[in-house]
C-alpha cells in the first residue's frame, strides 16, 4: 500500500522540478509588462534650410518654418539656427536668421530655447540658414508575432505576449517621448497656498479646496 503513495509523491516532486528548471534555465522571469517590453526612445535630428533674403523671410518660407516648428516640444532641447559665414550676403544672413527667430517666438518658443550660432561656408554663396532641433521618437514592441499554449500554466507565470498591447499603445500615445528619458523640470513651489494651508491646519480647519457643487454627479432633483 505505500508503492502507490511513494510513486505520487515522486510525480508530483518530478512536476515541480520541471517548472523550476525553466526559471533556473533562463535565470529571472520578468513579472511586470515593464521588465518584458520597453519602448525604445531615439533622437532624430530635424533641419529645415532656408535660402537668405535682404528683407527677410518669403511667405512661402514663413509657411514652411511655422509648419516645422509646430512639431517641436520643449523636451526636444533648444532650437538653433545656423546663420552661414563668409558664404552670402551678410547682411541678408542676418535678416533672414532674425527674421525666423522673431517667427519662432511668436508662434510660443521660449526665447531662451532659441539660440543664433554662424558657420563656417567656406566662400558658397548659396549656402543656407539652417533652422535645426532634436526630436525624439517612441517605437514599441512588435505584439502578437509568437503565441504559446494559454492553457498551459504548470510554471504560474504570465504568457509572453503580456503587457507588449500595453506597451505599444503607451509609446504610439506620449505627447513627448523625451518624457520616458529624463524627468522635466519641477515648478517652483507656490509659497502663499503652502501658507494658506499651514494655516488652515494650525487653527485646525479644513485644508482641503471646498467641494465644487457642479462637479456633484446628480443629473436631476425630480421626485426628491
Amino acid at each position: 500500500m505505500r508503492l502507490p503513495a511513494a510513486a505520487s509523491l515522486l510525480a508530483l516532486l518530478a512536476l515541480g522540478a520541471c517548472a523550476t528548471d525553466q526559471v533556473a534555465a533562463g535565470g529571472t522571469e520578468p513579472i511586470t509588462p515593464t521588465e518584458r517590453y520597453a519602448i525604445e526612445v531615439t533622437p532624430t535630428p530635424q533641419e529645415l534650410r532656408l535660402a537668405t533674403h535682404a528683407g527677410g523671410l518669403s511667405h512661402a518660407q514663413t509657411d514652411a518654418l511655422a509648419s516645422f516648428a509646430s512639431q517641436w516640444t520643449p523636451g526636444g532641447g533648444d532650437i538653433t539656427i545656423k546663420t552661414p559665414e563668409h558664404g552670402p550676403d551678410p547682411a541678408a544672413a542676418f535678416h533672414t536668421a532674425s527674421a525666423a527667430r522673431d517667427l519662432l517666438i511668436s508662434d510660443g518658443a521660449d526665447p531662451e530655447r532659441v539660440r543664433i550660432i554662424g558657420y563656417e561656408a567656406a566662400g558658397d554663396a548659396h549656402a543656407p540658414v539652417v533652422v535645426g532641433y532634436m526630436r525624439y521618437r517612441a517605437r514599441g514592441p512588435d505584439c502578437g508575432r509568437a503565441w504559446e499554449d494559454l492553457s498551459r500554466a504548470d510554471s504560474n507565470a504570465p504568457y509572453n505576449n503580456y503587457g507588449c498591447a500595453l506597451t505599444a499603445n503607451v509609446a504610439a500615445e506620449i505627447a513627448n517621448p523625451a518624457d520616458l528619458l529624463s524627468p522635466r523640470q519641477s515648478d517652483p513651489p507656490d509659497a502663499q497656498r503652502r501658507q494658506a494651508v499651514l494655516d488652515s491646519y494650525r487653527k485646525p480647519t479644513i485644508t482641503s479646496t471646498p467641494v465644487d457643487p457642479q462637479a456633484e454627479g446628480t443629473l436631476a432633483n425630480v421626485g426628491n
